[in-house]
């Protein structure tokens, strides 16, 4: 018995050495693949960074921010510069633009997504036109200017993906879960027509289904364009955040190696990761409503008024730029006008 009772002893030892070896080298495999990934990462955002023109910081901001420690906005410009619309760089246009504003109060996270076809003053240009006109002048900073112009908030930052990275992404993430909103036909990325066929419902999409749910403009319009983006970027981000893509990131950071470019360091991104640490932050998106404009024989979104102070005053107030004057009393007729004393006296 003694015997038989040392040989389980001895056996339940082996057995705890063997697991506490390999939960050791599961560890250590898990730190330098950490190690190497953070490695790749730098250098990657080394490859991808690219100021905006000589644009230092915004006109906006009194000094620069810091994301570790502001409150900061992220332009995302989407372009189509595939080898077929290369041919001829003056004509390449912004196909997506999405700025996002970080609280760094309560790491949350505003977007909002710009029509593309949103009647608005270029600066560069010198007069009213489409947005999506604005890359085509002087690149991210002409898309900057028109942003900030539209929208009246500083832009700190921007991040320009072309198709094949967000193509990428996706397939290195092993697809997406979003709820597609209609059956759809739709060409593909080589503009193949009809190559694309999806199904009403929630499902996983690749790639190139991600791509074509996101820029098709024959089921609906242009703001529910931007909803269908906005969803697109959050299936991104969850997948992203899940504990079942750690492995995967390897692939992520490939697939948008050279097909990125953006001003943000890679200081500045390590100070984004804060966002993520609880979980998956709080994501709200905006809608700049507008109608329909064909009065001069070209289409146009004219953006409604009210909608759009509405939006910026949201942004300015997730930025800290000003007092959220929601939570002021109607009645409250002295401290508005403590608030707005030029505006008062004119009246």
């Amino acid at each position: 018995m003694n015997r038989k009772k040392h040989r389980k002893t001895k056996s339940r030892r082996l057995a705890i050495k063997i697991a506490a070896i390999m939960i050791v080298s599961v560890l250590i495999c898990g730190s330098a693949f950490g190690i190497y990934l953070l490695k790749k990462a730098e250098l990657a955002a080394d490859r991808s960074f690219e100021t905006a023109g000589d644009r230092e910081m915004s006109d906006l901001r009194d000094e620069q921010v810091e994301p570790l420690h502001d409150n900061v906005s992220i332009l995302f410009i989407g372009v189509d510069d595939s080898e077929k619309r290369d041919q001829d760089t003056d004509n390449i246009r912004s196909d997506a633009l999405v700025l996002a504003t970080l609280n760094n109060a309560d790491k949350s996270i505003k977007l909002v997504s710009i029509p593309r076809d949103t009647y608005t003053y270029i600066p560069d240009a010198g007069h009213e036109d489409k947005i999506t006109h604005a890359y085509a002048f002087n690149g991210p900073s002409s898309a900057i200017e028109s942003v900030e112009e539209l929208l009246n908030v500083p832009v700190d930052y921007y991040v320009r993906m072309n198709f094949d990275a967000f193509i990428d992404v996706v397939d290195a993430l092993d697809g997406i879960e979003v709820n597609v909103p209609y059956d759809l036909k739709e060409q593909d990325e080589f503009d193949k027509k009809d190559a694309i066929v999806l199904e009403q419902g929630y499902q996983t999409l690749n790639g190139s289904e991600a791509l074509a749910l996101a820029r098709t403009r024959h089921y609906d319009n242009d703001i529910e364009r931007g909803k269908r983006q906005q969803m697109i970027i959050e299936s991104i981000m969850n997948k992203i955040l899940s504990a079942s893509s750690f492995s995967k990131y390897d692939n992520v950071i490939e697939a948008i190696g050279d097909n990125m470019k953006t001003d943000l360091t890679f200081k500045d991104m390590q100070s984004f990761f804060n966002y993520a640490k609880g979980g998956k932050p709080d994501v709200d998106t905006l809608t700049l409503d507008g109608y329909d404009d064909m009065s001069t024989g070209v289409y146009y979104w004219q953006l409604d008024d009210e909608s759009l102070t509405e939006v910026q005053d949201i942004l300015k107030s997730h930025l800290g730029l000003q007092p959220d004057t929601s939570t002021l009393s109607d009645s409250s007729e002295t401290d508005i006008a403590d608030l707005t004393p030029d505006e008062n006296e004119t009246e």
